[in-house]
């Protein structure tokens, strides 16, 4: 704490006027205003800020310190939107089964990372009702492309110390859908638990959030927003193969230099796919992306 009271705090969830943070002595979030009428960024997940306690309880945010990092993306309309700050890398959680596996989430996930050049990590849980051979056959092909992959079993703590080593160098947003298992791994970890509804401690309409923070060094792990936030900017196909990193070079042989790799002749890239040095899934999930999404 400053002399004039100011803490400095992670914020770990933002609604329109107020924001869940925690401050750097502490574990559990608190609730904070945004004073009204001073002049800052739009706040985002992982920013660091100066608060002060006003009348033993009220938190106001006084400022915003300066980013080291943001990450953004362009919505629908074009406009860019703050997705996080200070965080050098996404973590993906995905049940190996139940819900169902989803590739084309997973792989959709690790093209957003390298298109906003943020480190990758892989989290797969629920080896034990998959299944062993199925963990190592998902583990091997992320392996094999070099996303640093952990099988995660929180409750029997397989996995959770190298995921602590790995947060530790870290400062990660988890994204991952709904049942894969995020709220096991948080309380593995000993983080925080849910945090709520902003709609008493700011002004105006606030959305609801969770949000949930775990620390170690100077590493930390946030809780994302929703996992539809996190979708790729429109792009020509050539440039979402670029971020798919084993079909880098099979492109360069590809007949034309536009090759999309969905029905071209002569393309490189399905003959790589056809002998198994590119992995079916991933070009699945390439050509269902390209398809939908790119331009």
């Amino acid at each position: 704490m400053s002399e004039d009271g100011l803490r400095r705090a992670r914020v770990i969830a933002v609604g329109r006027n107020a924001a869940w943070i925690v401050a750097s002595d502490e574990d559990e979030p608190r609730p904070a205003s945004l004073r009204k009428g001073a002049r800052h960024a739009m706040l985002a997940p992982g920013d660091l800020v100066e608060a002060q306690t006003i009348d033993g309880e009220r938190v106001v945010i006084d400022a915003v310190l300066p980013r080291s990092f943001t990450l953004v993306r362009r919505t629908g309309g074009g406009r860019v939107k703050t997705m996080a700050a200070n965080v050098d890398t996404i973590a993906i959680v995905a049940a190996l089964v139940d819900p169902p596996l989803h590739f084309t989430m997973i792989d959709g996930l690790l093209a957003f990372a390298a298109q906003h050049d943020v480190a990758p990590l892989l989290l797969l849980t629920k080896a034990d009702l998959a299944g062993e051979g199925a963990a190592d056959r998902v583990s091997g092909l992320y392996r094999a492309i070099g996303v640093p992959t952990i099988v995660l079993q929180p409750k029997t703590g397989r996995g959770i110390d190298d995921l602590r080593t790995q947060l530790a160098a870290r400062r990660a947003l988890l994204v991952g859908n709904s049942g894969v298992g995020k709220s096991s791994i948080f309380r593995a970890l000993g983080g925080i638990g849910v945090v709520g509804d902003l709609s008493r401690f700011g002004r105006g309409r606030q959305t609801t959030s969770t949000a949930r923070l775990f620390r170690l060094g100077d590493g930390f792990l946030i809780d994302s927003p929703g996992i539809g936030e996190f979708t790729l900017d429109p792009m020509p196909a050539t440039e979402l193969a670029w971020l798919f990193p084993e079909m880098r070079e099979p492109a360069r042989a590809c007949r034309f230099a536009n090759c999309r790799h969905l029905s071209e002749p002569d393309c490189a890239v399905r003959a790589a796919v056809e002998t198994g040095t590119i992995a079916p899934s991933r070009y699945a999930s390439y050509a269902e992306i390209a398809v939908e999404g790119a331009t």
